[in-house]
């Protein structure tokens, strides 16, 4: 069943959700984050290519709920690391969403539209979380050219590894928790959608790029870097 990746579209990415269940939906999908662990990657890439006392204007692509941003903020407060921190994703409602779920004291700037047009303006990193098996193949390796080409420090990709265990046990995970009806079937179709690691090879060759690393993270990461 999971030899190819599947293709379906998720109902999270429908045009016509309504804005306050699409609002749920991401809300519950930044508390799948908290217990899957999903931002330990990525702290631990800003871990090793950041000093304290420097600042850094980071891009993170797809944002969602911007529970990640979220979370990179408080990182950084504690470390003494200072970010601008740009989110930019094409869903209106992602917006909505993360200002609503997002402290007064938190300055993260959110914007609606495409990364595209935000090349050529001085990123230190470029991040995406979750977002690379929701693309085409044709997307993907344009999205890698473009953190490749725009990303001074470092990039990241960090998404989810597609695997049996973790596949047939999403669902006893998410009803546990009883998160959202949606949550629970995009959450085993993401899974069904995403990559295995012979798979980023291809990708990465096809946008030019030879020296990112593709790695595993608990639980069921698969993660893309380069510095």
């Amino acid at each position: 069943m999971l030899d190819q990746r599947a293709t379906a579209e998720e109902l999270m990415d429908a045009d016509d959700l309504p804005a306050d269940v699409y609002a749920a939906v991401v809300a519950d999908l930044a508390r799948v984050n908290v217990v899957t662990l999903a931002a330990r990657p990525t702290l631990a890439f800003l871990r090793r290519l950041t000093t304290p006392g420097a600042r850094y204007r980071l891009l993170d692509v797809g944002y969602g709920d911007g529970d990640m941003l979220r979370r990179i903020a408080r990182w950084g407060a504690r470390r003494g690391v200072s970010f601008e921190l740009v989110g930019i994703d094409l869903n209106p409602r992602s917006e909505a969403a993360a200002r609503a779920h997002t402290a007064a004291d938190l300055s993260i700037d959110w914007r609606t539209g495409d990364y595209a047009d935000l090349g050529g303006e001085g990123w230190d990193f470029v991040i995406s979380s979750l977002v690379a098996h929701h693309m085409t193949r044709s997307q993907l390796i344009a999205f890698l050219r473009f953190m490749a080409q725009e990303a001074r420090v470092g990039w990241l990709v960090n998404d989810l590894h597609r695997h049996g265990f973790a596949y047939h046990g999403w669902p006893l995970l998410a009803g546990l928790f009883g998160w959202h009806l949606i949550v629970r079937h995009d959450g085993r179709l993401s899974i069904a959608r995403s990559y295995r690691p012979a798979e980023w090879q291809p990708l990465l060759k096809d946008a030019g790029i030879d020296d990112a690393r593709v790695f595993r993270a608990f639980p069921f990461r698969l993660c893309v870097a380069s510095r």
